[in-house]
């Protein structure tokens, strides 16, 4: 887990996920908002970064290295996100007695293993 935050502040229990008129949305601290709204400024960065390189005609191998890089930060991104989900999430929802969520968690992992 990333050192900036601690595990403590890292997602609001108890509220995660589960709305009564089934519009589902996460809960995160304020602590992780920061941390992945800088993660994602920076990866925005590093995407115009690479348009740059291309547009002044960098070398295949150089571009391609930076997109590695930003492809490794995006997916740094989905992992904070994925350990919430699981973590309260998941947990809330199979202590409510739905099991659906392992199928939603199945899917969500096949779709970043694409990757």
């Amino acid at each position: 887990m990333d050192k900036e935050i601690e595990e403590k502040d890292l997602f609001i229990e108890d509220e995660c996920c589960i709305n009564p008129s089934q519009d589902r949305k996460s809960h995160h601290s304020d602590a992780v908002k920061k941390n992945l709204t800088t993660r994602l400024n920076r990866i925005e960065g590093q995407i115009r970064g690479i348009k740059g390189l291309i547009e002044k005609d960098t070398y295949c191998d150089d571009v391609i290295t930076q997109i590695a890089a930003t492809q490794s930060a995006m997916n740094s991104v989905a992992k904070i996100l994925l350990e919430g989900h699981m973590r309260n999430c998941v947990v809330n929802r199979l202590n409510d007695g739905d099991t659906e969520v392992i199928d939603e968690v199945l899917i969500t992992i096949q779709k970043l293993m694409k990757k």
